[in-house]
């Protein structure tokens, strides 16, 4: 009986730290593949917005972008 409840123990905490890791691995490439945003999004949304962005602006905002996350 208590060797039943520590091996549906085991199994759980074995499978939660594989579900981890592999939840973990797909995001880094869906991340790679798919990056969240891009310089040419960030200068179509200043366009959108009645700004024609110079580089630096553009580059600012990336910088900004990538240290807040």
């Amino acid at each position: 009986m208590l060797g039943d409840i520590l091996l549906i123990l085991l199994g759980l905490i074995i499978g939660g730290v594989l579900g981890f890791f592999i939840a973990r691995y797909t995001m880094k490439k869906y991340m790679k593949k798919n990056p969240p945003i891009n310089e040419k999004m960030i200068e179509a949304m200043m366009s959108s917005m009645g700004r024609k962005p110079s580089q630096k602006q553009v580059k600012q905002v990336m910088n900004q972008m990538t240290r807040n996350m």
